[in-house]
């Protein structure tokens, strides 16, 4: 069995509808942290949101996770500041149920990340713990500095992008 540590975060120019996502995954958390920032990956997105990006990076690093399994068991404990997905497990029941329509009977946006969120934790042992973003320096433990990592690159690479427009 693998196991391995995800962390997830974008970064979404709201006007534009682009966004940049990034996502980190790692096999030790003891690793030193001036060797992570290398190893961060990174993906544009267009037509997207804030939610909706959050969703597209965390599945894009779930499935990097899967390749590098290359079949074993995988586990995956997964850190995001995301709160609607670490609520997703709970809710899959009732999104199931009500066939991804809200109360008021509208379709709820995103169903097709809903349903490949659900179908790769399916495929997964996964653990969601969800990351205060943007701590203070002198409050930030391990899990903290590794999730700024992330957080910046993704922050970085959509300034990056929003010059080129």
């Amino acid at each position: 069995m693998l196991e391995l540590k995800l962390f997830t975060d974008g970064s979404v120019n709201t006007k534009q509808n682009i966004g940049c996502g990034a996502y980190l995954i790692l096999t030790d958390l003891a690793a030193p942290i001036n060797t992570l920032a290398p190893q961060i990956k990174v993906k544009q997105f267009e037509q997207t949101s804030s939610t909706k990006l959050e969703l597209q990076i965390f599945l894009h690093g779930v499935e990097a996770a899967l390749a590098q399994a290359q079949g074993q068991l995988l586990t995956i404990t997964a850190y995001t500041d995301s709160q609607n997905i670490v609520g997703l497990l709970a809710r899959r029941k009732r999104l199931e149920q009500a066939n991804y329509y809200s109360s008021k009977g509208k379709r709820l946006n995103n169903v097709e990340l809903y349903q490949q969120f659900y179908a790769l934790a399916d495929s997964t042992r996964l653990t969601l713990i969800k990351v205060e973003g943007h701590k203070k320096t002198q409050h930030k433990d391990s899990i903290d500095k590794i999730f700024s990592l992330v957080d910046k690159a993704a922050r970085h690479a959509l300034r990056n992008v929003e010059r080129e427009i």
